[in-house]
């Protein structure tokens, strides 16, 4: 069973919608300064976004590939499988730590 005041919640909310686009209409038409610089605003947001889509597209492929490494070091450039012989690191271990006395 549907309450009646689901459809007055709607029916305001599509109420204020409607007043607030109309607004907006009358505004928009208008020759104000505001709405130069809003326009203005807006359409570099739109070309903005436009320009990285299309960038996007062309080198978005060339990007991923740059980023996710192909190869034994797996994904990032992550360790090899076979890590390399560090000598130097294995004497320094087998010697006995100094201490703040010494």
């Amino acid at each position: 069973m549907e309450e009646p005041w689901d459809f007055e919640f709607v029916s305001r909310i599509v109420d204020g919608l409607v007043s607030f686009l109309s607004e907006f209409v009358e505004d928009w038409l208008a020759n104000d300064m505001r709405v130069a610089i809003f326009k203005i605003l807006f359409s570099w947001l739109v070309f903005s976004l436009i320009a990285i889509h299309f960038a996007w597209k062309v080198y978005g492929n060339t990007v991923n590939d740059m980023y996710y490494r192909q190869g034994t070091g797996g994904q990032n450039g992550g360790t090899p499988d076979a890590a390399p012989h560090f000598s130097g690191w294995e004497s320094a271990a087998g010697e006995a730590f100094k201490t703040h006395r010494e």
